[in-house]
């Protein structure tokens, strides 16, 4: 008995010793991350935040981050009350943000992100002999995105392009997956890239050019089905093997799996010659909003982080992309294009999802 009281009692001392150890750390997290602040961000940013070592950083700043999801364009519908800060994926949908509650000033812009098209090796292959595509290195390439539009306007199909028969995947209409644009950044700034290349390479900006462009976009869109909310499933879903063989994600997704430790040999990384930047862009709603958004601008370490997640900082190419066979350090021989009023991008969108829209762009 003596012996087995003596077990229990080491055993409750060493117990008392685990939890005074807890106990200390949370004691000293709390001594430095005084502060909470509540955010919500598009969902390709929620492993970013949720990185030990983003957490350090903003705790050794003084601040504890509490990340929720949500679609960038879907921000918009929510009651932020109680927020300090929002972090959609690109700068229309925080204008509409800022312009809701009031908030004045330039919105920081940490960080930005390329879209891309991620492709397996074998769909890749066949878009370059089908003159749809360009590869300069093993595992990366350009997409000529008037070549695709105009395949997309034929409703060309993979077979009728050469060496498609050779794989049995590449079967049915060719298309991008892209995101629903009413609900997502990526999915809409897909819709800006495709419609400035449809109009000549001049941004949408009348009725008349919505009119000229919108068919097109209707077809890229409902070509889908059914589409994601978010491209992190997207991403998920092509990394898994499922699904359409070419997926319109965020570079950052990739940089971010590459850092992983993770390349896989199937994966190729298509550059629209035609893109978009997804800008993520800060909306702070309260001092301790905007000293976070701050922080990420500004704070070195954290753009280190930022980079390791895959996002290029602003002001910022040294560094970026180790794994160059897959992705570019420099962005040389793509095309930003301008992006719509939020007006219009709101109206593409619906066009694309095969609605008539009631208000006028101009």
């Amino acid at each position: 008995m003596r012996r087995i009281a003596g077990i229990v009692l080491a055993v409750l001392l060493m117990t008392g010793v685990v939890v005074a150890v807890v106990a200390s750390r949370s004691e000293g997290d709390k001594s430095t991350a005084t502060k909470t602040v509540r955010m919500v961000i598009g969902s390709e940013k929620a492993e970013f935040f949720a990185d030990p070592d983003v957490v350090k950083a903003l705790a050794a700043k003084g601040y504890t981050v509490k990340a929720e999801t949500s679609g960038s364009w879907a921000m918009e519908g929510l009651d932020l009350r109680g927020y300090d800060l929002a972090l959609p994926s690109s700068q229309a949908p925080a204008a509409e943000l800022a312009a809701k509650y009031k908030v004045r000033g330039a919105l920081p812009r940490p960080f930005y992100s390329p879209l891309v098209v991620v492709a397996h090796r074998n769909a890749a292959g066949v878009l370059a002999a089908g003159g749809l595509a360009t590869l300069d290195a093993a595992h990366r390439g350009t997409l000529k995105m008037a070549a695709y539009l105009d395949a997309a306007r034929d409703d060309r199909t993979w077979q009728q392009l050469e060496g498609a028969s050779k794989y049995g995947e590449l079967t049915g209409t060719l298309y991008l997956s892209s995101t629903d644009p009413g609900t997502s950044s990526s999915g809409a700034l897909y819709l800006a890239a495709a419609s400035c290349v449809a109009n000549g390479g001049k941004v949408v900006a009348s009725d008349a050019e919505v009119e000229r462009t919108a068919p097109l976009l209707h077809k890229l869109v409902s070509v889908q089905g059914a589409q994601q909310s978010s491209t992190d499933a997207a991403f998920r879903d092509f990394v898994s093997g499922a699904g359409n063989p070419l997926v319109l994600v965020y570079e950052s997704q990739v940089a971010s799996l590459l850092a992983d430790g993770r390349q896989p040999d199937d994966l190729v990384v298509l550059y629209p010659d035609t893109t978009v930047n997804s800008d993520h862009t800060a909306v702070p709603l309260t001092e301790n909003g905007s000293a976070v958004a701050r922080l990420l601008s500004a704070d070195p370490a954290l753009r280190k982080l930022e980079i390791r997640h895959g996002f290029r900082p602003q002001g910022v190419a040294a560094g970026f992309a180790s794994a160059t066979t897959y992705l570019k350090q420099q962005l040389t021989g793509v095309r930003q294009a301008p992006v719509p009023t939020s007006a219009v991008l709101h109206e593409l969108a619906r066009r694309a999802r095969g609605q008539r829209g009631t208000a006028h762009v101009r």
